[in-house]
């Protein structure tokens, strides 16, 4: 059984474990960086034995939750019986010099010190929308749900400042985890001691974080503890809400507009249910955010991030949808251009939607496959509006509906056909989920797809509703089956879904 030291003893020890660490070696610079410089952790992985101080020390410095972990430790092992080892690999934020956080955040709620380099969050100006969450390859941002908001390692910068060490360096016993300056610019030219086994490659942001393997490693090959557990992602329902809608509004307006090109003449109400659509969509859009009331932010980084550009076009799309359906109300002689502006619009709000997710941090995500289901589903539900409203059109019309579930049938097939084929653990073990436990899912999304491709010549509503759950359910297994790229990790599951 365990002894409890008496608390003297406890000081003297720890006294003494930080007189070594002191003594033997700088945990922190003795200078701030000059210029091109910045802070960097060095990270140690021969000396870490995974007690995980680290992690506590780090939580009970910022105030969060048991939870939610800002450093975290994660395993790796290799070799073979009886010569089989396991090593400690732990991380905080990596502060890296190509941020993807920054770099991808609607409301330019990141920033890069210019002095330091440390990468800082502001929680006051984030809005809760955790693309953050999904854009970063170590999975460093983490997301609260008390507060609404994303927090993430800020080196402890209020700490360095005063000439103390961060929370994580100052509380492992084994002087694991240290600060240095590093030059930019070499490190830029050449960051391969970022890389480490278990982790995500450092091209994806350029990593600043120096990692010194174990000599043990060297040419072992190694594998990550946490490989074999493989779960079900979220399924962010509002998000396949807005996404199912806003594609099928855009499909729906593009087939209204190739209707009147054709000549047909279009009853006043045709654009009602797409319209409608686009709105309530884009209404019900702030739901999926921590802080709705500051939605609006989220068109701020126009710039540089896929959200809000996303929310610019959507916006535009839905504006010029009104006033095509105005034009179509009042028989307006230009509406075939309105029609033109309001599909390009369309369009273009489909793609920023597909390039939000096709992010390096999530691989089934950052494919082709991506871009070719968003526009699909506009054609495979948004053309099936003409007949099931009645409006005509046969048989073209008929024929590209049928032609676009086809296509999307062909692409769900080669996406779990070129993920379980792929190199990427990350890839096989979204096929794996695919083809496993969301197994059930995915044949109904092709069962339902079958069944609107057989109702379509006898009952356009019948056709249209499938496809939507078709749809739906796709969309669903899109979010369910994503296995985020990060670090390895053995105890990372919230407290909550552990129980």
């Amino acid at each position: 059984m365990p002894v409890e030291l008496p608390l003297l003893e406890q000081r003297e020890q720890h006294a003494f474990t930080l007189l070594v660490k002191e003594d033997g070696r700088a945990l922190i610079p003795s200078r701030q960086p000059e210029a091109g410089e910045q802070y960097r952790f060095h990270f140690d992985m021969s000396k870490c034995i995974g007690c995980k101080c680290c992690v506590v020390a780090c939580n009970e410095q910022n105030g969060n939750p048991a939870e939610l972990n800002w450093r975290r430790v994660g395993e790796i092992e290799g070799g073979v019986y009886p010569a089989a080892q396991r090593w400690h690999l732990s991380m905080g934020c990596n502060h890296c010099l190509e941020p993807s956080c920054l770099i991808g955040c609607p409301v330019e709620a990141y920033t890069k010190d210019s002095i330091t380099g440390i990468v800082d969050h502001d929680p006051d100006q984030c809005i809760g929308c955790q693309y953050c969450t999904w854009n970063c390859s170590y999975g460093v941002p983490q997301y609260n749900p008390e507060r609404g908001v994303v927090g993430k390692c800020d080196m402890c910068h209020g700490r360095l400042s005063d000439g103390d060490s961060p929370a994580c360096v100052n509380a492992c016993p084994e002087g694991a985890i240290a600060i240095e300056i590093v030059d930019r610019s070499a490190w830029r030219a050449n960051y391969s001691e970022a890389d480490a086994p278990g982790m995500p490659s450092a091209s994806d942001s350029i990593s600043t974080t120096r990692i010194t393997l174990p000599a043990s490693l060297e040419g072992m090959e190694t594998r990550r503890v946490d490989t074999g557990r493989v779960e079900p992602g979220e399924p962010h329902w509002s998000l396949v809400g807005f996404l199912v809608a806003t594609q099928f509004a855009a499909g729906g307006f593009l087939a209204i507009w190739l209707l009147e090109l054709t000549g047909a003449r279009l009853p006043a109400w045709a654009a009602i249910v797409p319209l409608m659509a686009a709105k309530l969509a884009l209404a019900a859009a702030p739901l999926h955010l921590g802080r709705p009331a500051f939605a609006w932010r989220a068109m701020k980084n126009w710039k540089s991030s896929w959200v809000s550009r996303e929310v610019l076009a959507m916006s535009a799309f839905a504006g010029s949808a009104a006033m095509y359906a105005g034009a179509l109300y009042f028989d307006l002689p230009f509406r075939v251009w309105l029609g033109a502006a309001t599909v390009a619009l369309g369009v273009a709000g489909v793609a920023a939607s597909a390039r939000i997710y096709m992010v390096p941090a999530r691989p089934s995500w950052n494919r082709a496959s991506t871009m070719i289901a968003f526009q699909l589903t506009g054609l495979v539900a948004g053309v099936r509006l003409i007949p099931a409203l009645g409006l005509g059109g046969d048989p073209w019309v008929s024929g590209l509906a049928a032609a676009a579930s086809v296509a999307q049938l062909l692409n769900m097939w080669r996406w779990q056909r070129d993920m379980a084929a792929s190199k990427s653990e990350d890839l096989r073990a979204s096929a794996r989920l695919a083809g496993g436990v969301l197994w059930p899912v995915r044949r109904l999304a092709i069962l339902l797809a079958a069944g609107a491709l057989i109702a379509l010549p006898f009952s356009g509503v019948a056709s249209l509703a499938m496809a939507i759950a078709s749809e739906v359910a796709g969309r669903y297994l899109f979010f369910t089956s994503a296995v985020p790229k990060t670090m390895a990790s053995t105890f990372l599951k919230p407290l909550e879904a552990r129980a």
